[in-house]
């Protein structure tokens, strides 16, 4: 007689709490939102067809011997279809995406420096996958065929990527991505060694039973839509959703310690975020040469600069800022009118000096600087003494 009793339900939270513990057996990694939002994007693999983006995880850390390559091989036990893709080429890389061999891979990438870092000259093919890869949809187009019978194809490039490497990564793929800024374990930091023969078998039971979950609440996460903590939008946003919509399903106390997490690693992003050399010249001026003035000559703004501790100026491509690079970067800024930021007269006791106005900078300040510290803005003309 066969028997029809329904199988219970899998308990999400209880499963992504095994998640979580099979992490802390080989892996310390800096902070405890860190091991929230790696566990969160291990589940998060297995339903990439409900979300609208895929965020990258990206272990990553300023010398050898930080866990990194060890994070990444976790991830591979947990995750569907993973593919190591240490010198992959692009074009491997979308032929496999594109389900040639009759599947989405997960596509890890060790040693990221080595194709991003400042020896491995320029990668556009591979910048292009992992970014046009963040989004659901989007497809990169190629020449197939022999000689001059060649057509245009586009090939699907929607997958969920995770690096390791030394340094950092280009701005556009650091946007896309969960960071976990690897360190070295201290002495009293103790983990399991990683056996390969005993623990990808393990890794890759909780996958198993992660993909049948996933399969349970494909529906409820497709429609969901999950609320964001207070201050997390636009690009951050699209990175943690598909995180908090795999808490929400889970339950348990997993929505409210996503969302700690969440709120912890986009505060540390934004913080170790400088921006563009542009962004970090508009908020120098901001934050340290134009408080509480509303104008300055050229010449003092540059001395002012120059003499910052830990900015570049003093040391710009080789030597110090001067008038010309200066007006140069902030010219492709623009007023609150539309006009480009340029140095205007400024009358001083001595004469008339050339010089830099905060109520032309204050359009630019609001529009790309982060958040000011604690102190105002530097005042619109008219209210502040001059210099």
């Amino acid at each position: 007689m066969t028997d029809t009793t329904p199988a219970a339900p899998i308990d999400g939270a209880a499963l992504l709490d095994e998640v979580e513990h099979f992490h802390r057996r080989f892996n310390v990694f800096p902070t405890e939102a860190a091991f929230v939002a790696v566990t969160l994007w291990d589940a998060h693999a297995h339903l990439l067809d409900a979300f609208d983006s895929t965020p990258r995880l990206a272990f990553l850390s300023p010398e050898p011997g930080s866990g990194k390559s060890r994070a990444l091989e976790v991830v591979e036990t947990l995750v569907p279809r993973s593919m190591a893709a240490v010198d992959a080429s692009a074009s491997a890389l979308f032929r496999s995406v594109s389900g040639i061999d009759g599947g989405r891979p997960t596509i890890l990438f060790d040693e990221i420096d080595t194709i991003f870092g400042p020896k491995a000259g320029d990668n556009e093919q591979l910048r292009g996958f992992i970014n046009a890869g963040h989004t659901r949809g989007r497809v990169m187009y190629r020449c197939v065929g022999d000689g001059s019978n060649q057509q245009v194809q586009g090939f699907p490039s929607y997958c969920a990527v995770a690096v390791a490497g030394l340094g950092s990564l280009p701005d556009t793929i650091m946007t896309r991505s969960v960071i976990v800024r690897m360190r070295r374990r201290a002495r009293n930091e103790k983990v399991e060694q990683f056996r390969t023969r005993i623990h990808v078998r393990e890794g890759n039971q909780l996958r198993d039973r992660l993909a049948k979950w996933a399969e349970s609440v494909q529906e409820q996460v497709t429609d969901a839509f999950p609320e964001m903590p207070d201050g997390v939008a636009d690009r951050p946003a699209d990175v943690w959703e598909p995180l908090l919509a795999v808490a929400d399903a889970a339950g348990g106390d997993w929505p409210e310690r996503a969302r700690e997490a969440c709120s912890v690693m986009v505060k540390a992003s934004q913080a170790n975020d400088k921006g563009s050399i542009g962004i970090r010249l508009l908020t120098d001026l901001r934050d340290h040469v134009m408080i509480g003035i509303d104008r300055l000559p050229t010449v003092a703004v540059l001395d002012r600069l120059n003499a910052l501790d830990d900015a570049p100026w003093a040391d710009f491509n080789g030597k110090p800022l001067d008038s010309r690079r200066l007006s140069k970067m902030l010219s492709e800024y623009v007023t609150v009118d539309g006009d480009p930021v340029t140095s205007r007269n400024i009358k001083t006791g001595g004469g008339v000096l050339k010089g830099y106005y905060a109520s032309d900078l204050y359009d630019a300040w609001q529009r790309y600087c982060p958040p000011p510290p604690e102190s105002p803005l530097p005042p619109l003309p008219g209210t502040e003494n001059t210099v």
